[in-house]
C-alpha cells in the first residue's frame, strides 16, 4: 500500500516540475519574441534587473526608474504606490505596441497570455515609446 502511494507521489511532483518548467521556457520565450519586436535584444529578456531596464526603455522610462520598485519595502502605503506604478507601467506597455488600457490591465492580471500575444500576434507591432522620459502624473494611465 504505501508504495503505490509513494510512486503516486513522485508522479505528482514529476508532472507539477514539467509543467513549471514549460511556463517558465514559454514565459522566456514569449518575453524574448516581445523584445525583439521593440527592437531590442533578446536576450536581454532573461538577466534579471537589466531585463526591467530594458522594458522601460521600451516604454519610454530613465533607467533610474527602477529605484521605484523599493516603494514596496514601504508598509502598506509603499505597497499602494507600487501597485499603482505597476498597473501604469502595464498600460503604457500596451500603448507603447499601439494597444488600448484594457489590454494593459491584461498585462498586470495575466501577464505571461498578454506577453505572449504581443509576441506571437503578427499584426502587433512596436509603435514607439509611450512616455517622454519621465513620469507625467496629470497622464498616469
Amino acid at each position: 500500500m504505501r508504495n503505490s502511494i509513494e510512486i503516486a507521489l513522485y508522479w505528482t511532483i514529476a508532472l507539477f516540475v514539467i509543467i513549471c518548467l514549460s511556463l517558465i521556457i514559454f514565459t522566456i520565450v514569449a518575453n524574448w519574441k516581445m523584445f525583439k519586436k521593440a527592437g531590442k535584444p533578446g536576450w536581454a529578456s532573461i538577466i534579471p534587473v537589466y531585463n526591467t531596464i530594458i522594458l522601460f526603455e521600451i516604454i519610454g522610462y530613465k533607467w533610474y526608474y527602477i529605484f521605484l520598485y523599493f516603494l514596496g519595502m514601504i508598509p502598506f502605503v509603499g505597497y499602494i504606490a507600487l501597485t499603482i506604478f505597476t498597473i501604469s507601467l502595464n498600460i503604457k506597455l500596451a500603448k507603447s505596441f499601439g494597444l488600448g488600457a484594457g489590454f494593459g490591465i491584461g498585462l498586470w492580471l495575466v501577464n505571461p497570455i498578454f506577453v505572449a500575444i504581443i509576441a506571437f500576434n503578427k499584426n502587433i507591432n512596436y509603435v514607439a515609446p509611450s512616455v517622454n522620459g519621465d513620469i507625467d502624473f496629470n497622464d498616469l494611465f
